[in-house]
């Protein structure tokens, strides 16, 4: 399992994470696309947003290696902001292929792409790549 370096483990201040620290030892969790309601939290509303800015700060219009990112959070994006990006498309492996719709994604999150929207700075975010338990 790829693990990708300098992306953040969680978003900060919360308990909403963003990768993963192993492979599962019965395989990669199968990622399906889950149905975004209007009344969702406002703290989940959040996580997909911090999310997505970390893809696109990480990774840009550029296909990516599904590697360590959570499935749990990667499935509130796919289907929509994140798809496949290879055919055939394994929904349940580490190394499946992933990019952005940057025509959905920016529909979905303005904020992100907005042309004042600030640069991310990883330095400051929890990364699990630094834990040592």
């Amino acid at each position: 399992m790829l693990k990708h370096r300098g992306f953040p483990g969680r978003l900060p201040g919360t308990d909403f994470q963003f990768t993963i620290r192993r492979a599962n030892k019965d395989g990669a969790t199968k990622l399906v696309k889950r149905e975004r309601f209007k009344d969702r939290k406002y703290a989940d509303r959040m996580a997909d947003q911090g999310f997505m800015a970390a893809l696109w700060a990480q990774f840009g219009e550029d296909p990516f290696e599904r590697g360590n990112l959570d499935a749990g959070r990667l499935s509130w994006l796919f289907g929509r902001e994140v798809v496949p990006a290879e055919d055939p498309f394994d929904p349940s492996s580490y190394e499946a292929l992933l990019r952005i719709d940057l025509k959905r994604a920016q529909a979905s999150f303005p904020e992100v792409f907005a042309g004042d929207a600030p640069d991310l700075s990883f330095d400051d975010w929890d990364d699990d790549e630094d834990d040592t338990a």
